[in-house]
């Protein structure tokens, strides 16, 4: 996935590859090499257009795991419905055979085989096949999102889909507090972009200011502007389900002096 000859003529610039550029999104390219492309896309505004609907796209994904999972069809719960009483049927018939003709038998009450309990069953089904379209719509969007911003495709409005702004000083602005840092989850999570830190040294070197392990490596590193300051922000889990820890440092940190901006954890607690 970091093939340099993806871009015209063999070189790396415009016209961008969509591939390359999802990978230097992703944070999948080696550190030299994302350093040395940041600058130039940053640059290009065509580049920032399809990093936009990449960042847009993790956005809605993101957001995914907190809609509720559509109902089955009818028509296919009925389906299923049928399914499962032939199948109940099938297995009630093997365990109690029908036996021979006996002369004046006492009524009695048909045995019942050990079935799957119908409403538990729909349950687990509806919650399946949830995910499933919830999936396939999210890989939809994706490919329609990036498609629709490669230079000479056809433009769609895509005024309605949310995404963090970046600002004039470098990523997204939040609180001085942090409040709002939500919202960077969307774009950030497996991306490497250390912006006015410009590289993963001195990162560390902030990290370790902070008195914070560097060898624990975030999720994800972007630019972001906390109150008017420009900075980054790192995204490291928590060990629990949607649940992240963010961790900004002004441009100024560096070895004694970890510049921290805000400290905050945010999702479900």
């Amino acid at each position: 996935m970091t093939d340099e000859s993806r871009g015209a003529g063999g070189t790396i610039g415009p016209p961008w590859s969509v591939d390359l550029l999802a990978d230097l999104h992703a944070g999948v390219l080696d550190d030299q090499e994302a350093e040395r492309l940041w600058p130039r896309v940053n640059a290009d505004p065509e580049a920032r257009a399809i990093l936009e609907a990449l960042e847009a796209t993790t956005a809605d994904l993101s957001a995914l795991a907190a809609e509720p999972a559509p109902p089955m069809p009818a028509e296919f719960a009925a389906r299923l419905d049928a399914a499962l009483a032939a199948e109940s049927t099938a297995r009630q018939e093997a365990t109690f055979p029908a036996a021979a003709p006996q002369p004046a038998p006492e009524p009695a009450e048909p045995p019942v085989a050990p079935v799957v309990d119908l409403s538990a069953a729909r349950k687990r089904r509806n919650r399946q096949l949830g995910w499933g379209a919830g999936i396939l719509t999210a890989a939809a969007a994706a490919a329609v999102a990036i498609t629709l911003t490669v230079p000479g495709a056809t433009k769609t409005d895509t005024s309605g889909v949310a995404a963090p702004a970046p600002s004039a000083v470098g990523g997204p602005s939040v609180g001085s507090d942090g409040s709002g840092a939500e919202s960077l989850l969307g774009g950030g999570l497996g991306v490497r972009n250390y912006g006015p830190l410009q590289d993963s040294k001195r990162f560390d070197a902030c990290v370790t200011a902070a008195g914070m392990d560097p060898n624990v490596r975030p999720e994800g590193v972007r630019p972001v502007t906390v109150g008017g300051k420009p900075g980054v922000v790192a995204i490291y889990t928590t060990g629990k389900l949607a649940q992240f820890r963010l961790v900004a440092f002004g441009a100024d940190c560096g070895p004694g002096n970890a510049d921290k901006l805000f400290d905050k954890v945010v999702g479900k607690k």
